[in-house]
């Protein structure tokens, strides 16, 4: 039995973790590459197994980071099951579909650049994608579910995402039996909407994210100040407020705290806009699994019956629709994709707005190098939109306790509950964030921690 980690080593993005027991092979995740155009190049990198070798493969949710190569694998050979919660099958039927027609865009693009003499194919297209949900067999947290010969899969509520899981894998070869935990994306503590982060108890080996390994968020309670303290500086300056904001856990996240605050924050003196045709849907999908949501949540979705309802939300589907926003100066508070600034409808508000000082962008979500979202929180004066130069003049507020990811603290505690601390594998994180969370497990906690490089295999 062994583990080979073939995504998120020392970054991010990309998770992907190949699991061999005996002549069986299951694949952990398989996500997309995001950051730079030179670096989602990659994605096209040949995978380092042969997808028509593989037994089945386990999701813990639907971001695609996670996610977002399974309609290659599938277009590749890949023709067995994919384990998920019923959620993240649900979102990933939304998310798959507008990443391919996204590559078919980028095919199409990258085809016309080439004058059209050598047409370039996307990395995969909506039939893929339609395919690759054909294989999706969801289940509920708590339920062992048999996914091969000699592996059990058990999934926890891991409160990142609607539907995101820890995965517990039991695996079986002659006599030897093994408990591997993947942590997934875990939640931070006290978010709106989903449950804290389940512990579990039982590991022989730990695969744990470490996204914020390095640092702590603030309080919730100074995070709910500090997005008040935005939104009255900007009333007072009569501008907009630019959220790029992930289509998938910070929207609803934003649009139940907005309700929640509505009178409070003076939100009905705002147009609010969600100006994302991929959101609304993943709202809706949001609202069809209130069994998923915390006490709170779910108290407040009886009551109101639908708590991401806000009286002066506008959903804008259309492209006329959105561009039409382009032409408020303020008081519109205007929420759109991507969550990183790379493409999407929130980089055609950045160009209308950037260079007004009346602007105010609120960053609520992470930022991976070498996306235009990171230039904004690192101080840049000016960015390129389309290819052409922006100045910056906007005040840029980064409100990182907003974040679905847990801090250091948060992932040492969730550990911390794991009987005799097993040995510990740090992905998808930044090296800085693994170097600092892994100082702090074998400090306090005596771990045995390793940092895998790309492709290293780790014995069981």
């Amino acid at each position: 039995m062994h583990i080979q980690f073939v995504g998120a080593t020392r970054e991010v993005t990309g998770s992907c973790f190949l699991v061999e027991v005996g002549d069986r092979r299951l694949l952990i995740e398989c996500g997309l590459l995001q950051g730079s155009r030179a670096h989602e190049r990659h994605n096209a990198d040949p995978f380092p197994f042969d997808p028509r070798s593989i037994d089945a493969v386990v999701l813990t949710h639907a971001h695609l980071d996670h996610s977002g190569r399974l309609p290659l694998l599938v277009k590749q050979g890949y023709a067995g099951p994919i384990f998920t919660h019923h959620a993240t099958t649900d979102l990933c039927a939304i998310l798959l579909q507008d990443a391919a027609w996204l590559q078919e865009k980028d095919a199409e693009r990258a085809s016309h650049e080439r004058g059209g003499a050598q047409p370039v194919a996307p990395l995969y297209d909506r039939e893929d994608a339609r395919r690759t949900q054909e294989r999706f067999l969801p289940i509920q947290y708590g339920v062992r579910t048999r996914v091969c010969e000699g592996a059990w899969l058990t999934l926890r509520d891991a409160g990142h995402i609607l539907g995101s899981a820890i995965a517990e894998l039991e695996l079986v070869e002659g006599n030897e039996r093994r408990r591997i935990v993947f942590s997934g994306d875990l939640g931070h503590a006290g978010a709106p909407i989903l449950r804290d982060p389940e512990r579990v108890t039982q590991a022989d080996l730990v695969v744990m994210e470490s996204t914020y390994g390095d640092r702590l968020h603030r309080p919730w309670a100074a995070t709910w100040r500090e997005i008040g303290e935005i939104i009255a500086t900007a009333r007072a300056g009569d501008g907009n407020i630019l959220v790029p904001a992930f289509a998938v856990g910070r929207t609803q996240e934003l649009l139940y705290v907005f309700s929640q605050h509505f009178e409070e924050w003076g939100l009905g003196d705002w147009q609010i806009f969600l100006d994302s045709p991929m959101a609304i849907e993943a709202t809706e999908v949001y609202a069809r699994h209130a069994q998923v949501y915390d006490a709170q949540a779910r108290e407040w979705h009886a009551d109101r019956k639908r708590p991401f309802k806000l009286p002066n939300l506008r959903l804008t589907r259309t492209a006329q629709e959105s561009m039409a926003i382009n032409a408020l100066r303020s008081r519109a508070i205007i929420i759109a994709g991507s969550g990183m600034c790379t493409g999407g409808r929130i980089t055609h508000h950045l160009r209308h707005n950037l260079g007004r000082a009346s602007t105010h962008v609120m960053i609520v979500g992470f930022q991976a190098a070498g996306t235009t979202g990171r230039e904004l929180v690192d101080g840049a004066s000016e960015i390129r939109v389309w290819g052409e130069p922006i100045e910056v003049r906007a005040k840029i507020h980064t409100v990182g306790g907003l974040s679905a990811h847990a801090d250091q603290d948060g992932l040492l505690n969730w550990y911390r509950h794991i009987e005799g601390r097993p040995p510990v594998v740090l992905v998808h994180g930044e090296q800085r964030a693994m170097n600092a969370l892994a100082d702090r497990l074998r400090a306090e906690l005596q771990a045995e921690v390793t940092l895998p490089a790309f492709g290293e295999q780790v014995a069981l």
